[in-house]
């Protein structure tokens, strides 16, 4: 990892380490544009074509329910799922939004609320590791919410199967159908619909730039979705003082690391943090994880910055807006109000990144890529949407509805302001 000093840097140097890895959109929305258009053409068929293409498998049928799968754990393995599970659903569920009920003046009553979106399509990555946990953090908030139809994507193995503890999740939060695809099409066989693959009104999920990419097109098409967010590689960003433990440092930030090449990871280190051990430790770590040569790569994009207060630390991570903050400090939790822009923060040593991405019951779908300045994570809300209500007696009538004729004509839309003046006449004439 590269190592740089604060101090040293100007302007120009701090936007150039707030850039993340490049990543050549336009090369790769000219890639997925024809995979979306040919699947809205021709639906399942080109679904299996380009899953024989890009994964070495024919899924026939496309989607099929989850009984089709094996779903049988080991205990431990469910009771594991299963308490993720339950607290992820205890979260969420308290992120219920009460009705909202405001006279905003005598007569004039404005009630706010909400309803799930009925139709949802969760994309749970695969590729070099199944991932149960997205599938937790995408599906028990969708049955939350109360979604009438849950639509899964994931890519399948060689014989079109799906990971059994996929498989399991998915059977617990009622999933209608499990696409047996991954990559742009199975995207586009959400947003579209097929013959097997039942249309959605909404797309939550990572991947990689291609799954991005067709979520971020099909957003802007005939398609008439919605997305969660434009979800890139995975970041975090560690804050250590000189009470932080080198090793658990070191293996926070290879636990991002391990997760692609071009995943970034970042130390801000306080005067007093010993670098120098921390980078014995990583290197003595990486040579016993699985994924080394993974996590080696995604070092190389990655860098220590040298800073001298929690203040001139947390200033720069709100510029960076990583999608997630470790705090590994003394007295995190006495920071929390400096913190603007982050998709999920670890406050303390001994919370590790680890807890929210399966167990603790925050959401692990998060922005990236810096979006966190304008971008939350996925939550109840991301299954939601509001409705508004409005009614007026005839007494709120006469309060507001002078103020309408005015700025109806201030904008000269004639029957706007008609639409009050015919009922105010009206008014005058029952009352005489």
């Amino acid at each position: 990892m590269k190592s740089y000093s604060l101090g040293n840097l100007n302007e120009d140097d701090l936007n150039r380490l707030c850039r993340r890895p490049k990543l050549d959109f336009e090369s790769v929305f000219s890639q997925v544009r024809p995979i979306l258009n040919e699947v809205k053409e021709h639906g399942d068929r080109s679904v299996r074509k380009f899953t024989k293409e890009f994964d070495g498998v024919d899924p026939n049928p496309v989607a099929v329910t989850p009984e089709h799968f094996n779903s049988d754990l080991d205990v431990k393995q469910q009771r594991a799922i299963d308490l993720a599970m339950k607290n992820v659903h205890r979260f969420h569920r308290e992120q219920t939004q009460p009705g909202l009920e405001v006279e905003t003046v005598p007569g004039i009553k404005c009630m706010q609320t909400t309803r799930p979106i009925e139709r949802v399509g969760l994309y749970i990555p695969g590729g070099t590791a199944p991932l149960p946990s997205t599938a937790i953090m995408l599906g028990v908030p969708a049955l939350t919410a109360g979604c009438k139809t849950i639509i899964l994507a994931t890519p399948p193995d060689k014989d079109g199967n799906i990971p059994t503890s996929i498989a399991y999740i998915a059977k617990k939060i009622g999933v209608e159908k499990i696409v047996r695809a991954g990559g742009a099409q199975a995207i586009a066989a959400m947003a579209y619909g097929t013959d097997s693959v039942p249309k959605v009104d909404k797309i939550l999920g990572p991947g990689n730039q291609y799954v991005t990419a067709a979520k971020m097109l099909l957003q802007n098409s005939d398609a008439m979705i919605s997305i969660d967010l434009p979800a890139g590689p995975s970041e975090v960003l560690v804050i250590a003082d000189s009470k932080a433990n080198p090793e658990f440092v070191a293996v926070d930030l290879l636990s991002q690391a391990e997760h692609g090449p071009d995943s970034q990871v970042v130390l801000a280190a306080l005067n007093g943090f010993d670098v120098e051990t921390m980078t014995q430790a990583l290197e003595s770590q990486l040579k016993k994880l699985p994924r080394a040569s993974t996590a080696r790569k995604a070092l190389e994009n990655s860098f220590i910055l040298q800073v001298e207060t929690m203040e001139q630390a947390i200033s720069f991570s709100n510029r960076y807006a990583p999608e997630h903050l470790i705090l590994n400090c003394d007295e995190a939790s006495s920071y929390t109000d400096l913190i603007q822009n982050a998709g999920s923060v670890f406050l303390g040593a001994w919370t590790p990144e680890s807890l929210g991405d399966y167990a603790s019951g925050t959401n692990h779908t998060l922005p990236t890529y810096g979006y966190a300045r304008m971008f939350s994570g996925v939550n109840l809300q991301s299954f939601q949407k509001s409705i508004t209500f409005q009614q007026a007696t005839p007494e709120g009538l006469k309060h507001l509805g002078p103020t309408v004729e005015i700025l109806a004509g201030i904008e000269g839309l004639e029957a706007h302001g008609k639409a009050v003046s015919l009922r105010l006449q009206a008014l005058k004439k029952v009352e005489g």
